[in-house]
């Protein structure tokens, strides 16, 4: 027997039993009349005590454990002198009878503890050290929870959990495909999905009404803290209904999950806002509601005084922070290095102090009086003590550089607290998007996202304006989910895909398989698809989704744990039917 008990699991009711543990020694003190011994194992610690009386064959294996060695202990459960109140288990150790060393180990290239001396490159070579740390160990022990709890909430309300295929049909449109060749179909390729998006609408065409997954997906893109080239979806549809049957539902799982897993209540309905006002308010389609700072338009208060920046600005916006009239020039100084960094891309700052004796100073102040002043105060709100900053420049690109610098002043003043939540869905957004380069929309979602339908007249005349049956769900400025009522007309969808500049040739090749099966009776149905990584990493507290994924890749698309991507054999690429390339030469 291996053992009797975890690691985590003995306390004072154990007194005086003999009991067998087995796991990693966290660390050994060796205070020369005792050795103590912290075991590890996946549910938490125990002290091992080794006395000077013991046994010499005992004494003769302590002396040699090291650092995640692998042991198996047995003794009996006495109460600690100096209990530990951070452990579950601080009250009680195991003085040892026996010993055995069931593997040896290596020295680790960094500390197993909650604070590691290893960097991030080094943790991820090693991700099976990492693993073994408390953070990561609760990090995946909270996903697994939400898995769980997921599946109850689902299965509550009638979803059926169906599989779809790993290999697929590459498509055109949305990000990179990760690309499959067939040996048995020389110079044909499968694609990973990027999303089960055509199998769930098939799934509704087929009558099961609701169906559920949660589903690895696969995008070859560029990497970041939120965003990884495999991830996973809790993917949805369902049939007979519209926009709000869908948004109540999942409402309701947010709910639920917010209740369950962290114990936060939500008794009011998540606000809701349109795409448009998100973009004038917020900057961002998902917006953080932790905290104010709206945006204030004062293009027609800042314009025609003579300051040539903003005379020929198309738009000047600003935003408020409450009580920072007192902010020094040289944090001043660090905003404006902070908005004009390459990523944000404003060219420069204006502010107005609002002092405590109503009395307003600005960077401007060669060319607006007191009386302009106090109309731009007025605009946005200001009281004595508060400090207005404001950018101006092409309105794109200045409202999402005002929305970076209110995030940075949201962190600067701590409203963002990650203990915090503000949900919310953001609807009604553009169905199209217009690209230059090509001369041609491209869908903002998917080519199946059905146009509201007060706006289907515009499809013909002026598609640009039409807006989709679409909804985020949005909670702390990160898109948590998204989806839409779907396309289930044939005839909608044939002209859905001439607005986006594909034949009849060209959508039938790709999208025929579904457009035909709409003609055997398609339900209407809808759906929604939430970022399981991301939402974990949300509840955990973290910007970054890759501690609540086993077996990550880094910022270059690496899992530099097994050296992947890797070459292949000539051998392998000669069954594929792919031509073997010289590798490249590096510098």
């Amino acid at each position: 027997m291996y053992r009797t008990h975890t690691c985590g699991e003995l306390r004072m009711e154990n007194l005086n039993q003999t009991v067998t543990l087995a796991g990693w020694v966290q660390k050994v003190r060796n205070l020369g009349a005792m050795t103590f011994i912290d075991l590890r194992d996946r549910y938490g610690i125990t002290q091992l005590v080794v006395e000077e009386h013991s046994s010499a064959e005992l004494l003769e294996t302590a002396s040699h454990l090291g650092r995640e060695y692998v042991i198996r202990a047995t003794g009996r459960v006495v109460e600690r002198a100096s209990k530990n109140a951070k452990i579950p288990t601080g009250e009680i150790e195991v003085v040892l009878e026996s010993l055995d060393v069931l593997n040896a180990s290596l020295t680790p290239p960094f500390t197993i503890e909650d604070q590691s001396d290893g960097g991030d490159e080094l943790r991820m070579k090693y991700r099976f050290l990492d693993l073994r740390r408390n953070p990561l160990r609760n990090a995946l022990m909270l996903r697994h929870r939400m898995a769980h709890e997921i599946r109850n909430f689902l299965d509550s309300r009638g979803f059926l959990e169906i599989e779809t295929p790993y290999l697929i049909k590459s498509t055109p449109e949305g990000a990179r495909d990760f690309i499959v060749p067939s040996r048995m179909n020389p110079g044909e390729f499968y694609a990973l999905p990027q999303s089960p998006q055509t199998f769930k609408q098939l799934l509704m065409v087929a009558g099961y009404d609701r169906y559920f997954q949660i589903v690895r997906c696969f995008r070859d893109e560029d990497l970041r803290a939120d965003r990884q080239p495999e991830f996973t979806q809790i993917d949805c549809e369902m049939s007979f209904v519209d926009r709000e049957d869908i948004l109540n539902v999942f409402e309701d799982l947010a709910k639920y999950l917010f209740r369950t897993i962290l114990g936060k209540e939500f008794t009011e309905a998540f606000p809701r806002i349109g795409w448009t006002e998100a973009m004038e308010k917020y900057g961002s389609d998902k917006p953080d509601l932790r905290f104010g700072m709206t945006f204030n338009d004062l293009s027609k208060e800042a314009r025609g005084k003579g300051f040539g920046v903003f005379d020929s600005a198309e738009y000047i916006g600003a935003i408020c922070a409450e009580g920072c009239a007192g902010y020094t020039r040289k944090q001043l100084d660090a905003l404006t290095e902070f908005v004009k960094r390459p990523q944000i891309g404003a060219k420069g700052l204006v502010y107005v102090r609002c002092e405590a004796d109503g009395s307003y100073r600005s960077s401007v102040d060669k060319f607006y009086g007191q009386e302009d002043l106090v109309r731009w105060a007025a605009r946005c709100g200001a009281k004595p003590g508060d400090l207005l900053l404001i950018l101006s420049g092409p309105k794109k690109s200045t409202l999402s550089a005002l929305c970076e610098l209110r995030l940075e002043m949201g962190e600067r003043l701590g409203l963002r607290p990650h203990d915090r939540f503000a949900p919310l869905w953001v609807v009604d957004f553009p169905l199209l998007e217009w690209d230059d380069e090509t001369q041609r929309y491209y869908a903002m979602h998917h080519p199946f996202t059905s146009p509201k339908s007060e706006d289907l007249a515009l499809m013909d005349t002026d598609p640009g304006r039409v807006r989709a049956n679409a909804y985020d769900f949005v909670v702390n400025g990160v898109e948590v989910g998204g989806g839409s009522i779907r396309i289930f007309d044939s005839e909608l969808q044939q002209k859905m895909f001439r607005v986006l500049g594909f034949s009849a040739e060209e959508a039938e090749k790709q999208f025929g398989f579904l457009t035909n099966a709409f003609k055997y009776g398609a339900p209407p149905h809808g759906g929604i698809a939430f970022g399981f990584d991301r939402w974990c990493a949300l509840f955990g507290g973290a910007d970054s989704i890759r501690d609540y994924i086993a077996f990550p890749k880094n910022n270059s698309g690496r899992d530099t744990m097994i050296d992947s991507p890797s070459i292949v054999s000539d051998a392998q690429l000669d069954e594929l039917s792919l031509s073997v390339r010289e590798p490249q030469q590096h510098a």
